[in-house]
């Protein structure tokens, strides 16, 4: 006699097909059993590499259910074969991949020191690139009436500047004024110093520390973080910290991306 078998498990129990989705490069996703939490760096044998903000490292095995994405199960597969880019830049743009850096404009952005120049490169270095937009620094805003003079801003060439702790009142507020016309803008952060505007849990501490009044800033935040007291090797250290848009207040992201389309408007080419 033929024996029949009844799966008697009512539908709701049952589980839930869920969808897959190729493990590209910069794919944010959390793995439930350890709550690690990170951006896809590459896949291979079945498993897959994830890095969390701190550039902490590591691997998994693609079991189906076996990561969440947004909250939600999914299911990793790899990546369709050939070359694999990241889907966005760390900016958060849409990456285009195989694009050439286009000719260099006339218009410029200028930012106050090399630390904030290094910082706009690592997030928005591909973004500028694409645009031809070249980020220069002044080692700060005093000479800047008479570097905006010099450039002579116009149509064709706009130029944008990046000013730190731009806050009413300051000695930054009034040459900002000065020097802003239509075709030159000055935009700022509320941020002492440039350190300031990444997320202090991106950089592993609990918030920046408030340094007295008459101390070198970066010097005193070494200190109070029992930091060696030597302010280019403390900045590599935050700087390697910083992997996207997500490692930067919104404050300073802001003025950026402002920035970035005053120069690249229709007629400044």
């Amino acid at each position: 006699m033929r024996q029949y078998s009844v799966d008697l498990t009512p539908p709701w129990k049952k589980p839930q097909p869920v969808p897959e989705v190729p493990a590209e490069p910069g794919l944010v996703v959390e793995e439930p059993g350890t709550g690690f939490c990170g951006a896809v760096t590459g896949c291979e044998a079945g498993t897959v590499t994830l890095e969390d903000r701190f550039g902490k490292r590591r691997v998994f095995p693609m079991e189906p259910r076996g990561f969440l994405l947004e909250g939600r199960a999914v299911t990793l597969v790899r990546p369709p074969s050939g070359p694999v880019r990241p889907t966005r830049t760390a900016s958060g743009s849409v990456a285009v991949p195989g694009a050439r850096a286009r000719v260099a404009r006339a218009g410029r952005i200028y930012v106050e020191g090399r630390h904030d120049a290094e910082l706009v490169e690592r997030v928005w270095g591909d973004d500028l690139r694409i645009e031809g937009v070249v980020v220069e620094y002044l080692e700060g805003v005093d000479d800047l009436p008479g570097i905006v003079e010099e450039f002579a801003p116009g149509p064709d060439a706009r130029l944008g500047v990046l000013v730190d702790h731009l806050v009413p009142g300051s000695k930054e507020w009034r040459i900002a004024e000065a020097v802003t016309s239509e075709h030159a803008l000055v935009v700022g952060h509320p941020y002492i110093d440039i350190w300031e505007a990444v997320k202090p849990s991106s950089v592993g501490i609990a918030g920046w520390p408030r340094v007295p009044r008459g101390q070198d800033w970066k010097t005193g935040v070494c200190r109070a973080l029992s930091w060696p007291q030597n302010t280019g090797a403390a900045w590599q250290h935050i700087l390697g910290r910083v992997h996207s848009y997500k490692d930067l207040e919104p404050e300073l992201l802001g003025r950026v991306e402002e920035l970035i389309d005053f120069v690249t408007v229709s007629g400044a080419a």
